[in-house]
């Protein structure tokens, strides 16, 4: 009996990741809906209370500004959630993208890295955003938030740019997400959990906490809520070949961010009772620029390529790049039978499956697996322009 450990193991990792990710979540979203429905106490030393009813029962919470003056017995800690999500997320990318960088990661056509150097920019790239990021929270521009958000969604936009010039767009998308959770579980580790440590400490020998401490770990927890769409989004890009397989991926996935961002916006100002006025508008109007805009890249494209392709185009194209995996026979040491019984060694086979061909390899540009024949975009275009035709 054989066991494919590998599959398991991702799929254990993955279910793990999503598991601590809604728990990371969805502690952040309830804690900033808190934060946004306290109203003034009626009576103590509170600085806001809220009372709301869950589960057939009723809940009053208060919040101190700074601290309690004597520290309560049992104190619940959120932080766990937050390193379980990235330790899970970091583990998946290492083991799909890195130890799989041949397959999912490289691209020969952008760049002919060895698979321990595209593993080593795609660190690097985490650290330097990082970096980048904690840099501008500390220097004067993270004096305001919005300017600071700005300034950040252009950095991630410009690695967006430079990660798909060098990587496979699918690639380059999660390792822009995973810059951006890096830089949330950075705020936990170095931000808001040791800030929140210090309180306690002041508050067990007796002194006044640093308000400053407070304010400092709420800009960094307010800027993971506006982080936390798109990176969702990118979790789920790679079913979505529209997305990344674009003429210009990063443009795509800055604005469905940015739609993110939108949208993570109006929910803050609904729940702090504030009017949502134009900003209700800024997501739908961001979401319909992203898909008329992958409509018209494509509809340009076709218009631009020429004539419609024929099978003696394409027929050269499929035996270069295809035929030597998706055949009756394989001539590839890879596999013993065609993937998923995909064959395209024939017009009839092809025209069967040129659904699936346009998909995986003309939108998609996942296949050649690892691009390791070197398809072009122009061969690409070709096929797309021979299945658009009807596949004659």
């Amino acid at each position: 009996m054989m066991i494919d450990w590998a599959e398991w193991l991702n799929l254990a990792i993955r279910w793990f990741h999503l598991t601590a990710g809604i728990a990371w979540i969805g502690s952040s979203f309830y804690f900033v809906w808190l934060d946004n429905h306290l109203v003034v106490p009626k009576a103590g030393e509170a600085s806001g209370e809220v009372w709301s009813v869950h589960g057939g029962g009723f809940y009053h919470k208060q919040k101190y500004q700074v601290a309690p003056r004597e520290m309560p017995e049992d104190l619940h800690w959120f932080m766990w959630e937050a390193y379980t999500t990235w330790i899970t997320g970091f583990s998946l990318l290492v083991l799909v993208y890195w130890v799989g960088a041949a397959s999912f990661l490289i691209d020969p056509a952008k760049a002919a890295f060895t698979p321990l150097q595209a593993s080593g920019i795609g660190a690097a790239a985490l650290v330097a955003g990082w970096l980048a990021y904690d840099g501008l929270c500390r220097s004067p521009l993270g004096r305001d938030d919005r300017v600071l958000g700005a300034v950040w969604y252009a950095v991630l936009v410009a690695a967006a740019w430079a990660l798909c010039q060098v990587f496979s767009a699918r690639g380059a998308y999660l390792h822009v997400g995973a810059i951006i959770g890096t830089a949330m579980v950075g705020n936990v580790f170095f931000v808001i959990i040791p800030n929140q440590r210090k309180v306690v400490a002041a508050l067990v020998k007796g002194e006044v906490p640093d308000p400053a401490l407070g304010k400092a770990a709420k800009a960094r927890s307010l800027h993971n809520n506006y982080m936390t769409l798109p990176v969702l989004f990118i979790m789920i890009s790679h079913h979505y070949a529209m997305t990344f397989g674009a003429q210009r991926p990063w443009l795509v996935l800055a604005l469905l961010g940015l739609t993110g961002v939108a949208v993570r916006h109006v929910f803050n100002l609904r729940h702090r009772g504030q009017p949502l006025g134009r900003a209700i508008l800024v997501a739908p109007v961001l979401a319909l620029v992203s898909v008329t805009y992958v409509s018209a890249e494509k509809t340009g494209a076709q218009r631009g390529a020429g004539s419609s392709a024929d099978w003696a185009s394409v027929e050269p194209i499929f035996q270069k790049h295809c035929v030597a995996c998706h055949a009756a026979k394989p001539t590839s040491d890879l596999v013993t039978a065609p993937p998923l019984g995909v064959m395209l060694d024939s017009h009839e086979h092809a025209q069967q499956f040129a659904a699936r061909v346009k998909k995986v390899a003309v939108d998609a540009e996942i296949m050649p697996l690892g691009n390791t024949t070197g398809m072009t975009k122009a061969e690409r275009e070709t096929l797309g322009r021979w299945i658009e035709a009807g596949a004659p």
